[in-house]
């Protein structure tokens, strides 16, 4: 199978970009030509790897080819970077798509980037934790902030360290729902503040307390800031970062010093490039950092 690169660049770009004119503009190039190149491709290839929606999308042939794009632009970036000055590479900067998860977004993960190599952009996608591991499989993201400690076929895994939940609340409002203290009864009651409807991590917590099945009243606010704002303001409880609360006289933990770890883990592709091992780098030191250790699993 003979895969050009053009070819290569041309899906790549039609699937970030959403659209053959806008990957066109992307290559400066006519939407034309972005057209003929796919056409070849899958003509190499002998099958069909985007669907003509709007946005396009990779088919499940195309999702294999698209890895295999996205990996040469990347080690195509970093030679590019080598020949030239550090500070100033050469070309377009090396993207690197990456999938966080909202809390470790919202509070250490932004300041490692800060820290990662000169002429890189990033594309983050903001993901739960437990759900992060489905963009590296498809090849949407080079590497993830996950709670799967499993690697995903052809990437490599590290322990980060884990993130320390509390369930938390406003003061008037633990006096208010748990003024006899965390009972089974009192959670079956109080209003909860959820992420939205994958975040399981409050009703982890009631699952571990009760010893039952409860169904309290549910806030969905999916927002990292917004979450724990809602939470400040009194509209229910809900499981907060200890990094979000620390230093903080507006909310209280309303179960003593109970907790709940959720470890995390860095995933990345299998290539050995300078730029991705650079944003490891400085992902790993921040974790070093701001993480507790945490149960192992």
């Amino acid at each position: 199978m003979d895969l050009q690169l053009d070819q290569l660049r041309a899906l790549n770009a039609a699937v970030t970009e959403g659209t053959f004119d806008a990957a066109a503009r992307s290559l400066r190039v006519t939407p034309s030509a972005i057209s003929q190149r796919i056409k070849a491709l899958e003509d190499a290839a002998g099958r069909i790897l985007l669907q003509r929606t709007k946005p396009v999308r990779p088919t499940e042939s195309g999702l294999a080819v698209l890895r295999l794009a996205r990996q040469i632009e990347l080690l195509a970036g970093d030679a590019a970077r080598e020949l030239g000055d550090v500070d100033r590479p050469p070309g377009r900067p090396i993207r690197v798509p990456i999938a966080v998860n909202a809390d470790s977004l919202e509070t250490w993960v932004m300041p490692a980037l800060r820290q990662a190599p000169a002429g890189v952009c990033f594309e983050i996608h903001r993901e739960d934790e437990e759900h992060t591991t489905r963009l590296l499989r498809d090849g949407t993201v080079m590497a993830a902030i996950t709670a799967t400690s499993s690697a995903v076929q052809g990437c490599r895994v590290k322990r980060l360290g884990a993130m320390r939940y509390r369930p938390m609340a406003n003061p008037r409002f633990a006096r208010t729902w748990f003024a006899d203290g965390p009972s089974a009864e009192a959670y079956s009651i109080a209003p909860v503040v959820l992420f939205d409807r994958k975040d399981d991590l409050q009703d982890r917590h009631l699952r571990r307390r009760c010893g039952q099945p409860v169904d309290p009243p549910r806030h969905y606010v999916p927002s990292s800031a917004g979450f724990a704002e809602a939470i400040r303001i009194g509209l229910g409880w809900g499981m907060l970062p200890d990094l979000q609360t620390r230093g903080g006289r507006d909310l209280v933990p309303i179960d003593g010093d109970s907790y709940i770890d959720v470890p995390l883990y860095w995933q990345q592709w299998k290539v050995d490039s300078p730029a991705l091992s650079g944003v490891a780098g400085a992902i790993a030191a921040a974790a070093a950092e701001a993480l507790s250790d945490g149960p192992r699993r």
